[in-house]
């Protein structure tokens, strides 16, 4: 293990009888790194971080977290990291105040300790003033920072996230990556996964999941360079709702080779391998269709388009619709 790595992960696996839900991956996460892992649902996300988090036995291969070796060393690494989950693991019938403090005596801390850690939690989560509401009656916002300073109350090296702004707004979850990155800043590892793709683009590197299999790993601008199958057109048009109808359906009868069709905002996105030939296709078939096009233009791809494109590519799935 290299002494800069927090996770290191070599072939690990993790069958439930004859269904495998995690098969031989091999990644390393640097400590203060902002990880993220992303992949659909039921690709094997939350299987990983129990399995990193020494909460689920592997059926093979190798995992160390801060240096120690999982399972075994379970119990002794539970001091020295956090878990935040999508359910805000708080309770609902305890005030914001006794959250956090049965939090902090969970973890052992004394008396003067967990008294300063009250106070900094309730600043960083925005509760000074609330800190007696039942935490039933809090907001998604506070919520969601009130339940990451109970997983970081101990101080802990690395924490993990699993998929922590589900379900919150635009402006929450971009207070809490905010909080994300002041914890990088001091040296804390953070494992999280997403589904928000403007959110994977604040990671310092990515894995892509995809039926228990690691598809791709890199920085945000790696994947863009190396794994995109194909070129983007971003197409620009009147009516973008009926002109992507028009699109895929060409496509599924193959008058024009496409690997996904998609509409990104009032635009849409045609991932081509000849772009030359589709650029022509697409002109005609909406001429055809009475829509008009402003413009056809080969754009670097999104990460979104470059995480669709790995996750079909593993899949062997065509078009998407």
């Amino acid at each position: 293990m290299n002494g800069d790595d927090a996770i290191v992960v070599e072939r690990l696996s993790k069958r439930f009888g004859e269904f495998t839900a995690v098969d031989e991956i091999s990644f390393n996460v640097a400590r203060g790194e902002v990880f993220g892992f992303l992949g659909p649902n039921g690709a094997g996300k939350t299987t990983v971080i129990r399995m990193l988090l020494g909460l689920l036995q592997p059926t093979s291969g190798r995992a160390l977290v801060l240096g120690y070796e999982l399972p075994r060393q379970a119990k002794t690494l539970h001091g020295r990291v956090g878990y935040m989950s999508q359910l805000f693991t708080l309770y609902d019938d305890l005030t914001a105040r006794e959250n956090i403090r049965f939090y902090g005596q969970a973890f052992g801390l004394q008396r003067g300790e967990l008294r300063q850690r009250m106070d900094e939690i309730l600043t960083m989560a925005g509760l000074k003033g609330r800190e007696n509401e039942l935490t039933a009656q809090l907001s998604g916002g506070w919520r969601q920072r009130l339940a990451l300073g109970c997983a970081i109350i101990h101080k802990p090296e690395l924490v993990f996230l699993d998929e922590p702004t589900a379900g919150v707004d635009p402006v929450s979850r971009r207070e809490f990556w905010r909080l994300i990155y002041e914890l990088a800043a001091r040296n804390t590892t953070v494992f999280v996964t997403t589904h928000y793709m403007d959110e994977a683009e604040h990671c310092q590197r990515l894995g892509f999941i995809s039926q228990g299999k690691l598809v791709a790993l890199g920085s945000p601008d790696e994947l863009k360079a190396t794994v995109m199958r194909g070129r983007v057109l971003e197409v620009d048009c009147d009516n973008a709702e009926r002109a992507l109808r028009v699109l895929r359906h060409s496509a599924e009868r193959g008058e024009f080779l496409a690997e996904e069709v998609a509409l990104y905002g009032a635009r849409i996105h045609v991932v081509t391998l000849d772009e030359a030939t589709a650029r022509s296709a697409i002109i005609s078939l909406l001429a055809k269709a009475d829509i008009r096009v402003k413009s056809i233009e080969s754009i670097l791809p999104s990460l979104e388009d470059v995480f669709v494109s790995s996750i079909r590519q593993h899949n062997g799935r065509g078009i998407l619709i």
